[in-house]
């Protein structure tokens, strides 16, 4: 697999990461070792975990895989710190106590010493400054190598970004991982020119529109799918619309053309949008894992590139 710096760092993840929402719960602890093993094989790198992920279990299970799975060497290990689910609710704390916290926890649920990437979860009531100073000192204490911000809208990521430029002890923010799929384009808006602005890298989260992308939904719900979960229904309802229907059904015209599934064209067009370092799925299974895997040796020809961008809100003005 092809790999990318993160930015202008020095950072290099996978263009295909692996993200581990569902690990824990919808996907157990057997396939999710299965996944990471096939996607280390295929030459994968980046994973994308967080203590909020099955109350941590995601982290557990990869800090077990590290002991007889995969080596840690092959990985570039991404967490986040700053929000937590207490029951029905959600809960972000970002100050330095509660971030720091949260690495601890992390380092010890994934047996190392250190993270490769440390992401602020979310933007939070904590005075900037304070969250910021929490990434420096994970740097400089060797917890982290490297920091980033995760669903900053595009000036919380500039202001982010210019604070830690403004002194020179400061650790860069290197990266910003947001929604960004052929249904969800907004980050085009705002984010995407702040990371290029800034010399930052986007990672992309739900590159197949919450799953609806893969064209699961053109039916129905399926009854093991994550639109028939009762904790997970609400991630994908706002996809099942007929404009979303519109762009499934255009994203499967252009697969059949092309010899690829639904899922593969919505990976490779976010994978290959500009400013994009990587894109993370989420696949539940480890036939799910392969079918994208397989989109690693396809890319898309710029009149479909061209007819998707049209299709779903207009040119993407960096490309």
């Amino acid at each position: 697999m092809l790999s990318r710096t993160v930015g202008a760092s020095g950072l290099r993840v996978s263009r295909m990461g692996l993200g581990t929402l569902t690990w824990g719960a919808q996907t157990d602890s057997r396939d999710a070792r299965t996944m990471l093993r096939r996607f280390v094989a295929a030459g994968g790198s980046l994973v994308d975990t967080a203590p909020a992920y099955g109350s941590g279990t995601a982290e557990t299970i990869i800090g077990r895989a590290l002991h007889s799975d995969v080596d840690r060497d092959d990985l570039v290990i991404a967490t986040k710190a700053g929000f937590t689910v207490d029951g029905a609710n959600r809960v972000v704390d970002t100050s330095r106590s509660a971030m720091l916290r949260d690495l601890e926890g992390s380092l010890r649920r994934l047996h190392t010493d250190h993270v490769d990437l440390w992401q602020v979860h979310a933007w939070g009531d904590a005075p900037l400054e304070e969250t910021c100073e929490a990434l420096d000192h994970a740097v400089r204490s060797g917890m982290a190598r490297y920091v980033g911000v995760s669903n900053f809208v595009g000036w919380q990521s500039s202001a982010a970004a210019t604070w830690q430029r403004a002194g020179l002890s400061r650790m860069p923010i290197i990266s910003n991982q947001v929604e960004y799929s052929l249904l969800a384009r907004r980050a085009e808006i705002e984010v995407v020119p702040a990371a290029h602005h800034h010399r930052m890298g986007v990672l992309a989260w739900s590159p197949l529109g919450r799953g609806v992308l893969a064209g699961r939904y053109r039916g129905g719900t399926p009854r093991d799918s994550r639109g028939a979960n009762e904790q997970l229904s609400w991630f994908v309802e706002p996809y099942l619309t007929e404009k979303a229907r519109a762009v499934v059904e255009a994203v499967a015209r252009a697969g059949t053309g092309l010899g690829l599934t639904p899922a593969q064209v919505a990976l490779t067009w976010v994978r290959d949008a500009p400013q994009v370092s990587s894109a993370i799925v989420g696949p539940r299974t480890p036939s799910q894992l392969t079918e994208l895997l397989d989109a690693e040796q396809h890319s898309l020809p710029a009149a479909i590139t061209a007819a998707l961008d049209d299709i779903t809100g207009g040119p993407n003005l960096l490309r």
